[in-house]
């Protein structure tokens, strides 16, 4: 472990006093401040960064990466919502060039995974009216009917405030019914920068911060875990970057309901931002590391290789990372549309081992809940 080196007295005399202070407190298992993560996004010392993200990976998890079988469910791209940074989502006035799917055309989809050991479904997509919240009792009540053991993904506190609003119920009573329907964890999304000096420029319309946090903390109090995500590389400053991670760590600190943080990367193809330019690999990195050292109370920081590509993924995994998301099988079109990398994101279970093998990890496949599936750390080969 790089504990040896980060001691060593040649390595320690290039810090500077912060670097030294910061280093003290991981070793340690301490925790940095706010002040101590913007001076770590402001270093130019990457390998820095890299070490100590490292080093606090490999103590939680080893050479462990997670990747899991999933696929994606998109119900609709139409939204009713401007968000100016979305490249995906289409207005009602434009609704022709986007889709939108029934119940029974939804239910196909999952039924067309039945002889594939797939054991996520993932569902999130624009906001529209029809897509209430009798629909999508209706939904996970019938996916579940079909086959119980897929575990249900879904929504985000953006489409969870509309259809609790328009049902006119709590957010606890909402959340308890769709748990009874078949819901059994929520994804990330909609977080986008805590902060309203910027949130309110880039998606002033939709449920704001405190909507977010409380669908999620009410969600764990309900015994339904979730994820995190932070959307970063636009307007934001780092002092922004840091205010989110600082809300995200305290809701933490409170409920233990969080599994992974994902940062998600400003991608600015066919967007109202499309004027900035895209932050570098290096600030990708960066972000990794700075949210696996200042997030010590998650278990898990994921990169999302269909939005960075694989080759950022894999090196993604000395920053920190210890999850590359899922084999998806081309069923997301969310950040293909904004310009990633992987403009067909899917990847067979052999091509996702192999990408971890080949960057000196070792792949696990998990459930959702990050229960151990399979340890292919021992194994060369694979039938997909």
């Amino acid at each position: 472990m790089e504990i040896q080196f980060l001691q060593n007295d040649n390595f320690l005399k290039r810090l500077n006093p912060k670097e030294k202070i910061i280093l003290e407190k991981v070793v340690n298992d301490q925790r940095i401040n706010d002040e101590e993560a913007l001076s770590l996004y402001e270093s130019r010392n990457l390998p820095l960064l890299s070490l100590l993200s490292n080093y606090i990976r490999r103590k939680k998890h080893g050479l462990k990466t997670y990747f899991n079988r999933n696929f994606h469910i998109e119900p609709t791209n139409v939204c009713i919502y401007d968000c100016k940074f979305c490249s995906y989502s289409r207005a009602i006035k434009k609704r022709e060039e986007g889709w939108e799917y029934n119940e029974n055309e939804m239910l196909e989809m999952v039924k067309s995974y039945d002889n594939q050991p797939v054991t996520e479904v993932h569902i999130v997509g624009g906001v529209l009216p029809q897509y209430d919240l009798e629909f999508y009792k209706n939904l996970f009540q019938n996916i579940k009917k079909h086959r119980p053991e897929l575990h249900i993904k879904a929504l985000t506190p953006v489409e969870f405030h509309y259809l609790f609003k328009k049902a006119k119920v709590s957010y606890k009573e909402g959340l308890q019914i769709l748990k009874d329907a078949g819901l059994d964890s929520i994804p990330g999304g909609g977080a986008e920068i805590f902060h309203p000096e910027i949130r309110n420029q880039i998606a002033k319309d939709k449920a704001n911060s405190e909507n977010w946090l409380e669908l999620h903390r009410i969600a764990h109090q309900l015994g339904i875990r979730s994820n995190a995500t932070m959307l970063y590389g636009h307007i934001e400053k780092y002092w922004h970057r840091v205010d989110h991670l600082r809300q995200l760590r305290a809701l933490q600190d409170e409920t233990g309901g969080f599994q992974t943080f994902i940062p998600l990367k400003f991608r600015n193809k066919e967007n109202e931002m499309s004027y900035l330019p895209e932050v570098s690999i290096i600030e990708d990195l960066k972000n990794y590391a700075v949210a696996r050292i200042y997030l010590d109370n998650f278990d898990h920081i994921k990169a999302y290789w269909a939005m960075i590509g694989r080759e950022t993924t894999q090196i993604a995994l000395d920053y920190g990372v210890d999850d590359i998301d899922g084999t998806i099988d081309d069923t997301t079109k969310i950040y293909s549309m904004a310009g990633s990398e992987e403009q067909n994101p899917k990847m067979t279970t052999q091509e996702i081992v192999d990408l971890i093998h080949s960057a000196g990890y070792q792949a696990v496949e998990r459930d959702t809940l990050y229960n151990v599936i399979h340890d292919f750390s021992l194994e060369t080969s694979l039938s997909s």
